[in-house]
């Protein structure tokens, strides 16, 4: 690992962008260029202490997980990326075949959603970013390989994935997922990922080869929904769905009516998440969904950002 080199890298960058580039407000007058290292840090869901020691040279080696993290804080091209894991002491990310990078509009939304929860899905529902909000919601969504990247493999196969909803709404989801998964298939084709994932779930799940066999076909995200949180119960909220043009991936945006009980939960979560960041301490890495390996990857690798130009 070059301290030297990392410290400077990492400050460059940082100067180099704007707060607008990152959906903050540009605010007074400031007396730097560039993004503040709190602004950076809460970017990259990190404590401002545990990345300022980074910069002055004084931090512990950053993980895989908390690069990339960085990588996606301060908008790197692939190849700044690569250059950013070598510097680090680690290697970078090998591309892989059939990404899809993560669209640049919804990611510029999404980085201004910061109160309530959000996720941006690909067609297979793999999670490719999370914020914070999102993470303490759904847990940690980056930690899967193989086709278990996709919520659908795992909501037919891991029985603990369905925990999060009611289990009079399973039905409804079950139903959902195969009719997202046909209309993802119908247009990627039977040799595609969508194929693979299938193939696979007509072998491992007899509902799920039920489900294949009545041909629905929808892109479906029910605008009301009650989510299940360990901590907190069930929470009802409203959701509303953004898909790019050629709608291959959604931004879920997850909100609850002013001075209603959900509500109140949301502002519960917002502080548990806050409180489990503390209590991991300065060198905590990030979460996972929101902070994956900064390239798209294809079902057989951990969830990732998409490799994409600085916006």
């Amino acid at each position: 690992m070059d301290r030297a080199t990392l410290a400077d890298f990492l400050r460059r960058h940082r100067e180099a962008l704007r707060p607008e580039d990152v959906g903050l407000p540009a605010g007074a007058r400031r007396r730097a260029p560039g993004l503040r290292r709190e602004e950076v840090a809460a970017l990259a869901v990190m404590s401002a202490d545990y990345y300022t020691r980074l910069e002055q040279q004084r931090g512990p080696q950053p993980s895989v997980q908390m690069l990339a993290s960085l990588a996606r804080a301060l908008r790197l091209t692939n190849d700044e990326c690569d250059y950013l894991f070598r510097i680090a002491g680690h290697n970078p990310p090998a591309p892989m075949p059939g990404a899809t990078d993560v669209a640049p509009a919804l990611l510029r939304v999404l980085d201004r959603l910061d109160d309530t929860p959000a996720l941006i899905l690909s067609a297979l529902a793999e999670t490719l970013v999370q914020n914070r909000m999102a993470e303490a919601l759904f847990g940690d969504r980056s930690g899967y390989s193989g086709l278990a990247r996709s919520e659908i493999f795992r909501w037919f196969t891991d029985p603990a994935e369905r925990l999060r909803y009611p289990e009079d709404d399973r039905d409804r989801q079950s139903r959902a997922l195969v009719a997202n998964l046909r209309a993802a298939h119908g247009s990627m084709g039977a040799k595609s990922r969508a194929g693979d994932l299938v193939r696979a779930l007509r072998e491992a799940s007899a509902e799920f080869a039920g489900l294949w066999e009545r041909h629905e076909v929808a892109k479906r995200f029910e605008d009301h929904k009650t989510l299940i949180h360990p901590e907190l119960g069930p929470i009802e909220l409203d959701c509303q769905v953004l898909f790019t043009e050629d709608q291959s991936q959604a931004l879920l945006v997850l909100t609850a009516p002013p001075r209603t009980e959900a509500y109140e939960k949301l502002r519960l979560l917002a502080t548990l998440g806050r409180q489990r960041l503390a209590e991991t301490g300065t060198d905590a890495e990030p979460g996972r969904g929101s902070t994956p390996r900064p390239r798209s990857r294809p079902a057989g690798e951990p969830a990732a950002f998409g490799r994409r130009k600085r916006p």
